[in-house]
Formats: C-alpha cells, structure tokens, sequence
C-alpha cells in the first residue's frame, strides 16, 4: 500500500459518467510498482441533497463541480482497508463528512483519519450498506435501488480490468487475476481475504437474485453492465470448487 497522500493530488482520470438517476462514477489510475493501475470511484446520491462518495479519488476541479451539483458530499466510504490512500485530503476537503468503512477494516482506516461508522448511518432506504459475509469484515457492498433498477456496488472482492492502459498493467491485472477476460474475485483477494467459501458464495447467489439488478460497479475496471446476474451466479459457483 502506497503512503497515504495528505494533499489533494489530482491524477489521471476520465470523465464522469451518470450510470443511473443520482449515480455518477469515474475512472482514475493509480501509481503502482509495475505501472498505472486503473481504479474507480463513485457517487450515489442521497436524500436531502447528500451524496455518499465510494472509494474516494482527487479529481479536477471541473468534475468536483458536477459532484458538488449533485449533492454535499456527506458520507466517505472506504470500502477496504487498501482503499486508504486519498482518504485524508478528501476529509480536510469536507470536513463535516463523516467517514464510513467496513468494520474489519476500521484499524487500518483509523491509521489515516478517523472513521466515524461501521454501517449505514444515512438514513435512505434506498442505499443499503452491508458487510460482506465470508471475509473477516474487510469490505462493505451497497445496493443502490433506483426506479430504473438496481445497482450492486461492491470493492476488491470483484474485478473486471478489461482495458489496462499500459504494459504493466495488463500484466498485474493478468498475474493478480483482476479480471482480464472476465469479471472474477482477484486471486490476492481470495488468499488474502476471503475464509468461508460458502459464506460468500451465498452473499453473490442474493445479489443474483436482488430484483431488477442492472449493474454491478467495481473499485477496479469496467462497469458491468452485461449480465450482471449471471456474472455473480458463475463466480459463485467458482466458489464451490
């Protein structure tokens, strides 16, 4: 894990995208020892004019605009203890956010900033947190519900880098299983995280069955948009081996 940046160091990255009514996300890179490595962060609209930010990245001040539009930034999610990095700046940004991460996480969070809750502390019941069986209590999902469907957003448990930018990422990608060919748990993920199978396999069977699942977004590559049912199902099954 790289130091943990104190100052708002804008990266490479995309432009932001609504993926949904009040769901906005966008692609960065970040400086890894083989190259740059892709990595996503998103937005999720709440009631009262809030916005919970997933996995926080510095962007360009344009694009912090169109956030800032949709909502103040009043929830930080660090979704995993290795998502850490730019957590500091964003708090000095919005001091009043309140910083929200997985509870198997939450030593190593507290490493860099203060966290403030293990669960869901928003209030919408449109946007549901929840730790994800099987892990140790590493990382958190959310289940985003909107008219139009549902979307599924889940961290390092799930990867689909399709579209490395670079040698040297598509060679970590390839080598650490993020998902070059299809979407599937990061092999270091598996041997560093995950210890019940079944447990887990079970948290992706639900998510299959969650109605009206539209999408699945991950910290690390392309949106899934293709599927997304049948995706959790196979890697569920992946599992049971």
């Amino acid at each position: 894990m790289p130091k943990f940046n104190d100052e708002w160091k804008v990266g490479p990255h995309g432009q932001l995208e609504k993926l949904d009514e009040g769901l906005l996300t966008v692609e960065g890179e970040i400086r890894m020892p083989l190259g740059n490595f892709p990595r996503r962060m998103t937005v999720v609209g709440l009631t009262a004019r809030r916005t919970a930010i997933w996995s926080v990245i510095p962007l360009a001040e344009p694009v912090m605009r169109e956030i800032e539009a949709l909502g103040d930034p009043s929830f930080l999610i660090v979704p995993g203890p290795g998502h850490r990095l730019d957590i500091r700046p964003w708090k000095a940004r919005y001091p009043k956010a309140k910083v929200v991460c997985a509870p198997g996480a939450r030593d190593s969070v507290q490493k860099a900033v203060k966290v403030d809750a293990t669960s869901g502390i928003w209030g919408d019941p449109s946007v549901q947190l929840e730790t994800v069986p099987g892990i140790e209590g590493k990382e958190v999902a959310l289940l985003v519900r909107r008219e139009s469907g549902t979307t599924l957003v889940v961290n390092d448990l799930l990867a689909n880098v399709r579209h490395a930018h670079g040698i040297g990422a598509h060679i970590m990608a390839r080598l650490f299983g993020f998902g070059v060919s299809h979407p599937q748990i990061p092999r270091v993920g598996k041997w560093m995280f995950v210890k019940d199978n079944k447990a887990l396999a079970t948290a992706f069977r639900r998510w299959a069955d969650e109605p009206h699942l539209k999408r699945i977004v991950v910290s690390h590559g392309d949106v899934i948009a293709n599927e997304p049912g049948q995706v959790l199902q196979r890697v569920a099954a992946d599992l049971d081996v």
